[in-house]
């Protein structure tokens, strides 16, 4: 006895399509194998599998029952297989109708008593599915409205190991899922911050709608209790709204790890990843025995928030190269190499020194100059060289946070932004790998942040006198561009320049003594 169930599997942030097998013969005592290079959850499914059937009203007969998962050489992990080796199984004993088995795709976790429970993943799942052709899947109710984001296939959901089997054999009306009309996406937001909500600090916030316009790493540098983490926190919400394209991207790589927002089925926010300083190089970037995405890719069309940023591993820090550099991070093992997208803006956070009131007028700094260059120092010089704005987070004064006048808010500081990138957009049109200021290679900046004599007078001085680094030059050229950008201007006079230099904090004498 023998059948075939049409599946499928996640690798990285793309899915492929398994074929199961099923083949069955007598046998006493009755054996289970599951071959194809199973993992994990894919080998305690007979335990579950075989409940589910029994405690939906099927019997099963003593057999010698062999689970083959095809391609055998990829190695297969998660639960969705539990439904199509069941589906499988019963198949070959006579219970389902083969007539829709290799037209479906079923994915699904089965509990013990034949339920279906949601399974991570559905997003690129449906989307292989309509790449190779398949008609419909069927899959877990809870799952369906993540699948509703995927036209041009059917699309149904059940509830139970039982419902499916009577679908299978035409006992039950199949319920298509309406398809979702993507140009709604646009419209879902989801953010609880706000930055009507910060009292004061009125030019971080100026330096922080700079970064969101131009898209470029940003550095906050203050001491403890100054906002710093609030500020960070409320970036999101002034950066411009998902495009379909971009909520498409995100939605992937947050399904594979099961983190869509169960409400609209797909990830209309711009993500906010916040890891703790302790945190692996693999939790940072993503791998493992059975590679995932990591927080570099969580934050993909997002922001990375980096809190305390000369507490993390040195060798954490040092991995980011990569993807702050290229937008993507690439793991490789013996048999595989996977890249995941990796497009953020990194937001960091820093006390001034160990004790954190180097900058603090109100308290005395207890650290030795020696000790605050050392901790400055676990930041190397390349990752510092990949964040264009530095700025200073001073402590909020008792008048500011008295005050009960709201300031303004994340949708009129957005639509700003909105309007400065739309002016890069139509500048980097023929570039396709740039979009925003921040993105610029030298040859860029060259070409559109030339300034005049006055212009480069303004910066020997600054570099002569503040003693700004010779790598702060670019980062000033690219800052005061988008500065420009937002002022409305095609050249960068000056004024813009003279904004641009004080975003360069860490770059000046005074952390040097």
């Amino acid at each position: 006895m023998f059948a075939k169930v049409l599946s499928s599997a996640v690798l990285g942030v793309d899915a492929y399509t398994v074929t199961v097998e099923a083949h069955l013969e007598n046998c006493y005592p009755a054996r289970f194998f599951t071959v194809g290079l199973p993992e994990g959850a894919v080998k305690e499914s007979k335990e579950r599998v075989l409940a589910a059937m029994k405690n939906s009203g099927f019997r099963i007969p003593n057999k010698r029952i062999t689970i083959n998962l095809a391609p055998a050489d990829i190695r297969k992990e998660g639960s969705a297989f539990d439904l199509p080796i069941a589906i499988g199984i019963l198949s070959a004993l006579g219970y389902i109708n083969e007539k829709y088995l290799d037209k479906i795709m079923l994915v699904g976790e089965l509990s013990l008593d034949g339920a279906l429970r949601p399974i991570k993943g559905v997003f690129p799942i449906c989307l292989n599915a309509k790449k190779n052709g398949i008609k419909a899947i069927l899959l877990p109710e809870k799952n369906t409205k993540e699948a509703s984001f995927v036209d041009g296939i059917r699309i149904a959901g059940a509830k139970t190991l039982k419902e499916v089997a009577d679908i299978l054999n035409d006992e039950k009306e199949i319920k298509q899922v309406a398809q979702v009309d993507l140009s709604s996406i646009a419209g879902l937001q989801d953010y609880t911050q706000d930055f009507s909500d910060v009292k004061g600090q009125e030019q971080v916030k100026r330096a922080l709608e700079v970064s969101a316009a131009g898209g470029h790493n940003i550095l906050l540098i203050g001491p403890p209790g100054s906002g710093k983490s609030m500020l960070a926190k409320r970036l999101p919400t002034i950066l411009p709204k998902m495009t379909v394209d971009e909520a498409l991207e995100t939605t992937k790589i947050h399904s594979v790890t099961g983190l869509i927002n169960t409400e609209h089925g797909i990830a209309s926010t711009r993500p906010f990843r916040n890891p703790h300083h302790t945190i692996s190089d693999i939790g940072l970037v993503g791998g493992g025995p059975v590679p995932k995405p990591g927080e570099v890719s969580l934050a993909h069309n997002g922001v990375l928030f980096l809190d305390e940023l000369p507490e993390f591993k040195k060798s954490a820090l040092e991995v980011m190269r990569q993807p702050l550099e290229n937008g993507e991070v690439t793991i490789s093992r013996a048999k595989i190499s996977l890249t995941y997208p990796s497009n953020f803006m990194l937001v960091a956070a820093m006390n001034p020194c160990p004790c954190g009131f180097f900058t603090d007028s109100r308290n005395d700094c207890t650290c030795a100059g020696m000790s605050i260059q050392k901790y400055l120092s676990r930041i190397s010089g390349p990752l510092l060289d990949r964040i264009d704005i530095h700025i200073d987070v001073p402590a909020v004064p008792f008048e500011e946070l008295s005050k009960k006048e709201k300031s303004e808010n994340s949708a009129i500081i957005r639509e700003r932004v909105q309007q400065t990138r739309e002016v890069q957009t139509k500048r980097f049109t023929k570039s396709a790998n740039i979009h925003s200021n921040a993105n610029m290679e030298k040859k860029g900046i060259e070409k559109y942040c030339q300034i005049d004599e006055q212009g480069k007078a303004l910066i020997k001085q600054a570099m002569d006198h503040l003693g700004l680094s010779a790598r702060a030059y670019d980062r000033i050229l690219k800052v005061s561009r988008t500065i420009a950008d937002m002022d409305g201007k095609s050249e960068i006079t000056p004024i813009h320049l003279s904004e641009a230099i004080q975003y360069r904090s860490l770059d000046r004498d005074i952390w040097q003594k």
